[in-house]
């Protein structure tokens, strides 16, 4: 069995109340950039097992020809090559954790998560396939700690999954994003919260900030909320520090890898909040515009 643990990326907020002044401005770039750090890149190198990144897989620019957008008919190699985990809704499940293509992922109750075990192969498996991703492989992560994902061999051999150390599948018949046709079936499939738990429904609480974090450097924008930047329009960029720095247009959800203080206003003025990691809906957080600018240090 092989499982995996590696630093917190929980989705942390406090409201900051203190004025900033000498505030300098600049824009936001329009392309995406990757999310990656160097520790995080070389992070499995040396022993093959998959390495976790910050941010979307199109943020980090993943070949869109394999990993989960892979075409139904691509080698297993393929379509391991990595896997995106992101936290968001589907039906009336909210929080909940998709893949790449915004399918649901479940957790099966006959599994176990200390340790981690997966108890469904064979035909099971046909129904449930399990997310897997090779040795060396990647998984791109927003919305979810790097500490509650893992991995665990499977009877086949392959890397599974697990999230809060549950192993996690998707459902033959979920077709579309959205798609929550596994929910409840035969009591003991759910779909899987981004600590592990089963989702039913209930709207999250938000956390306390994380007083340890650092200083954000980089801060990745998106246009849609829940980290959306495949559908319609929408997109990513980033923008980085230090100082403050103006962004232009408006984008609803964000992955700062650190503490970052949103403003409101150009400039950085109006009203302000400091978060310290990844957030779904600024919007929900007084920001119905996203923010009008970004202190960093």
């Amino acid at each position: 069995m092989l499982r995996k643990h590696v630093a917190p990326l929980a989705a942390l907020f406090a409201l900051g109340a203190l004025a900033l002044t000498a505030c300098g401005g600049s824009t936001a770039g329009s392309a995406p950039a990757p999310t990656s750090t160097a520790q995080e890149q070389a992070a499995g190198a040396a022993d093959g097992e998959p390495s976790l990144f910050s941010g979307s897989a199109r943020s980090n620019k993943a070949d869109e020809s394999s990993g989960d957008l892979a075409p139904a008919a691509a080698p297993r190699d393929v379509k391991g090559r990595w896997v995106q985990l992101r936290a968001a809704s589907a039906g009336a499940l909210d929080p909940v954790v998709v893949d790449g293509r915004g399918l649901t992922l479940y957790r099966f109750d006959k599994d176990t998560a200390k340790p981690s075990k997966s108890n469904c192969n064979g035909d099971c498996a046909k129904t449930w396939p399990p997310v897997t991703v090779n040795a060396g492989g990647k998984v791109f992560l927003t919305g979810i700690r790097k500490a509650d994902v893992g991995f665990v061999r499977r009877d086949d051999g392959q890397l599974q999954l697990t999230v809060g150390g549950w192993p996690v599948y998707r459902f033959a018949k979920d077709a579309e994003p959205g798609d929550t046709l596994g929910q409840g079936v035969g009591g003991t499939w759910f779909g899987v919260t981004p600590d592990g738990r089963k989702a039913l429904g209930a709207a999250p609480q938000p956390p306390a900030t994380d007083p340890a974090a650092g200083p954000a450097t980089n801060v990745v924008l998106f246009s849609g909320k829940d980290f959306d930047d495949f559908s319609g329009n929408n997109f990513a960029t980033s923008l980085q520090g230090p100082g403050c720095q103006d962004v232009r247009g408006t984008f609803l959800s964000l992955v700062p890898g650190g503490s970052v203080k949103l403003w409101s206003e150009p400039g950085c003025k109006g009203t302000s909040l400091v978060v310290t990691d990844d957030v779904r809906d600024v919007t929900a957080l007084g920001f119905p515009h996203g923010p009008g600018s970004l202190f960093f240090g």
